[in-house]
Formats: structure tokens, sequence, C-alpha cells
């Protein structure tokens, strides 16, 4: 099995993560479905700062290339929920940079847990006054051109620390799988994961791949594929760019909208169906916004018979403090 180490060089790294993220069967959940497919659970959910998430896997290199820049401060975005934010605030804290975050508004009474959350970590919160994403937008270059006028030296992260450099650490996420799953003697048929802003969905393809494994990755897309896809693609080939990964062709990018729902971050009935499942059978918790929304696609792929006699692993990215949002924020 191939594996690969990131140029220290051209991507510096900044340790945040304290070993692999388990990986374990789900028996009962097999049961509960017929028997019909091997399903196990890839736990990000349990990776160590903050409540755990997939995105600390991006920050190790955000974070790396920050520091190496001579950065002072970090700016970022998202929704008040955002899984992203609180991580990229406990990241910060750990590297001793200031954190700036720029949330979707309007403002609650109280805040929703994701601001509290993220001010407990110590990162200074940016409400714009509406969730429309321009003016989300609008706010980042206002803070981060303040901060430049302070004399200080903030590093922009991308909305969900996607991008080349950030999904380096989802392509070190694949590695780590096919080379769990080779020490249990088998190699993972599937794997299901959320896809929001694409960067897990491409690294994990790609890492996948430059291990030797020829897994199927399924994006179960919680925001529009129509304008998701092309981020995938683009990251895809930038990845492929970088010395000893491989290229994934264009049409390995599986990526499905049927539990979309309404849209983003609103509920669906099978994401709520799914999310009963799992926590009656394994005592396990998916958030409302992501993981749920994916956790249903597995689901129902194994109802249709679309899993029968493979090994699958679904993909826990972590966001649990969602599960405490309001649900008319969580609706918004």
């Amino acid at each position: 099995m191939a594996s690969w180490t990131p140029d220290p060089d051209r991507f510096p790294r900044f340790a945040l993560l304290d070993g692999p993220s388990p990986l374990a069967r789900l028996t009962r959940l097999e049961t509960a479905l017929g028997g019909r497919a091997e399903i196990w659970i890839k736990r990000e959910d349990l990776l160590p700062l903050a409540f755990g998430g997939n995105k600390l896997r991006n920050l190790e290199f955000l974070v790396g290339a920050a520091l190496a820049d001579g950065a002072d401060a970090l700016v970022t975005s998202g929704r008040r929920w955002s899984n992203h934010a609180r991580l990229t605030a406990a990241a910060g804290a750990r590297a001793g940079l200031e954190v700036h975050l720029v949330l979707s508004g309007p403002q609650t009474d109280p805040p929703n847990p994701g601001i509290r959350l993220a001010e407990l970590l110590g990162a200074t919160t940016h409400l714009a006054a509406t969730d429309a994403r321009a003016e989300r937008e609008a706010l980042v270059t206002r803070v981060f051109a303040d901060l430049r006028a302070a004399g200080r030296r903030p590093y922009l992260v991308e909305v969900g620390g996607s991008g080349v450099v950030g999904a380096l650490g989802q392509v070190l996420a694949g590695i780590e799988l096919a080379e769990d799953a080779a020490g249990r003697g088998f190699v993972p048929d599937d794997v299901v994961v959320p896809a929001a802003t694409g960067g897990t969905h491409a690294g994990l393809l790609v890492g996948l791949r430059t291990a030797g494994a020829a897994t199927a990755v399924h994006g179960i897309a919680v925001t529009p594929p129509a304008e998701l896809r092309p981020k995938i693609e683009a990251m895809v080939a930038g990845l492929a760019a970088v010395a000893g990964l491989a290229s994934v062709a264009g049409t390995e990018i599986r990526l499905d909208d049927d539990q979309l729902g309404a849209g983003y971050g609103r509920p669906s009935a099978a994401a709520d169906e799914a999310t009963h499942l799992l926590g009656r059978t394994e005592g396990l918790l998916v958030d409302p916004i992501y993981t749920a929304k994916a956790l249903a696609g597995l689901v129902a792929r194994v109802r249709a018979g679309m899993f029968d006699g493979r090994r699958v692993v679904f993909w826990h990215a972590g966001g649990l403090p969602g599960l405490f949002e309001p649900l008319d924020l969580a609706d918004a």
C-alpha cells in the first residue's frame, strides 16, 4: 500500500491531532437494516479539540501556513453553527493566534450555542445582520482590512477551510482509512461523507487513490451540487499537481442531492429518522445540519440494495453542537 508525506517546506503543519480517529463496526445498525451491508464508522467527531470534527485536519495545514507567513491572527467565516468556525477558534487558541469569526446573522437572544462556544475559546465574533452570503463576505473584507490597518498580520482562511492546502489534511485522512482498514483485513468498497464545501470529499478521494484503494466516495450534498461540484473538481485537480498524489478523473466524483431536502441547514424527515435509528441501535449521535443527512443517504442506499454485500464506511464529520441549535435557527 502506497503512502505519502507532505513536504514540510512547502506545506508546514501545526499538530492538532493526537493519532488516528477510531474506525468501528456498527453491527446493530447493520442488523436493523437487514444485514445487507457491512457498515463501519470513522469517528472524526472524536478528534481532540472542542467537540471534535473533521475540520481539525484542514486546520493543521492552514494554521501551519499562517504561522509560516508570520501571521498573528486568523480570519474566517461561516454560519452561526459552523463546525469549521468553532474548530478554527480552538486551533487558534492552541497556536496562540487571535481568531476573528465572521458569522451569518441575525443576532439571537440569547446567542446560539455556536457563538457561545467560539467566544469561550477566545474568538472574537463579528455577526452580519442577515444570513446573506454577500453581506458576510463584505464583512470579512472589512474585518481583514481593519486588522491590517491596526498593524496586525491576519491570515484569511476560506469558508470551511477548503482549498488545496486545507484538503491536504483530508488526503491524509483517506490514507489513514486505507491503512487502518488494511490492518483489519479489508479494503472499503464505499465511503459515505457529507459534502458542504467539498474539501473532505476531494481529499478523501485523492487520499484513497494515492493509497491504492479503489473505494467509491459518495458525497451527500448538504448544499446545492451545482455550486459544490466545481469546487470539488478544482480541489481534485489542484491536489493532483502536488508531488506524490494521485490524479482522479472527474467521473469518479460521486455527488448526490437526494438528501438536500429544503436546503442547507434545514431539517428533513429522512435525516431525523436516520438520527433516531443510529442513536437507538448504536448509542451514537449525529448533528442535524451535516452528518444526519449523510447518514440518511447511507440508510437509503442500503435499503435500496445499492450496498448489498459491500463494506461501507460512514464518515462522521462531527458538528455535534448543532444538536443544541434551536430549530428556528437551524431552519434559518
